[in-house]
């Protein structure tokens, strides 16, 4: 299916189904659907993120992903008050991007508010300072993240709170380079703003500090066996609503799975690992609260495994990572900078 198309779909699902609601403001697209241009391909492993913006001062709970006419969607709620000013916007380098120059994201605008955003933001988006405060943003995505970083919390929990973080890394990089700061192939569209920029080498440090630099595909593909038989227990025994539960599902699958398997067959084995670490956590946290001990125990030990691949075997070890991946910005800014000044979209 192509991008326009998926897109249309998007737009008639809010229309209706998300307008009908009594404080319904407007709705833009995010993630890969609104940079990506229309006559793309979108990828199997791809869905269509959905910002709804509510006039309520506290959003609702985020609706997740589901199938709509053959398209999977992604439905999120923002308030007016989380985009604020077109300034808001420009310094948050998780928005900025659905309202970038040329990008086709609003699909719903009652009253005109989100479309005026549009052009504020689009105009504004490439200027230096910007850029600038929103790496800067990234970054302290990074520093926040690594405070929460709690020992007394689950172990599964405690590899989110460090490896999101750690993930990051490569935000502020792509953020640097006005590219999409993609969640998922967040390590490979690293890799390319890298090469592009004569850099490969940095990406080799990002894999190493993540762990991974070393791991062949054969190694990868077993983790991903065990992701999978995990994914697919855990899938049908769900029942607790956490905010990512709609990424363990069915209808998830082709993304946390077989969008794995397809970087596989690429060659970016490598670069799957994060994904397959954020989505085994994932799986283990919902066990914990809705399946039995015994299925539990079923799934822990491939966990560990994992991770040990990672070089992490304990929670004193995770700490010790989260102290690598802090002492390693000085590092990650001082690429940033150079991407910074040789980008030549980037306008004085």
């Amino acid at each position: 299916m192509r991008v326009r198309d998926a897109r249309a779909v998007a737009t008639r699902w809010v229309i209706h189904h998300a307008a009908r609601a009594p404080d319904f403001a407007g709705a833009f697209l995010s993630g890969s659907s609104a940079w990506l241009p229309g006559d793309a391909e979108l990828p199997a492993s791809s869905d269509v993120d959905i910002m709804i913006v509510t006039t309520d001062a506290q959003a609702p709970a985020k609706l997740g992903k589901f199938l709509q006419d053959g398209v999977l969607l992604e439905a999120s709620y923002l308030s007016w008050d989380e985009i604020p000013s077109a300034e808001a916007v420009l310094a948050t380098y998780y928005l900025a991007g659905s309202f970038r120059r040329n990008a086709n994201s609003v699909i719903a605008d009652p009253t005109g508010r989100l479309t005026a955003l549009h052009s504020a933001v689009a105009e504004e988006y490439a200027k230096r300072p910007w850029v600038r405060l929103r790496c800067e943003s990234a970054e302290r995505r990074i520093t926040d993240g690594l405070a929460r970083l709690d020992p007394s919390q689950p172990f599964h929990d405690q590899v989110t709170a460090c490896m999101f973080p750690a993930g990051v890394t490569t935000h502020v990089l792509l953020t640097a380079g006005l590219r999409n700061p993609t969640v998922r192939l967040r390590y490979l569209a690293a890799r390319d703003l890298l090469t592009e920029y004569g850099r490969p080498e940095f990406h080799e440090e990002l894999l190493g500090l993540l762990g991974c630099a070393h791991l062949t595909r054969e190694r990868v593909e077993h983790h991903l066996r065990a992701l999978t038989e995990v994914f697919d227990a855990t899938a049908h025994l769900a029942r607790t609503p956490f905010f990512f539960a709609s990424d363990i599902t069915p209808a998830a699958r082709p993304i946390a799975i077989d969008g794995g398997h397809d970087l596989i067959q690429r060659g970016h084995h490598r670069e799957s690992v994060f994904w397959i670490v954020a989505t085994y956590a994932r799986c283990l946290k919902i066990l914990a609260h809705d399946a039995p001990a015994a299925t539990q125990a079923l799934f822990t030990p491939g966990f560990g495994e994992l991770l040990a691949d990672l070089g992490i075997t304990s929670p004193a070890g995770l700490q010790q990572r989260a102290r690598h991946v802090h002492a390693f910005l000085p590092r990650l800014a001082e690429v940033t900078e150079a991407i910074l000044a040789a980008n030549p979209a980037i306008q004085d």
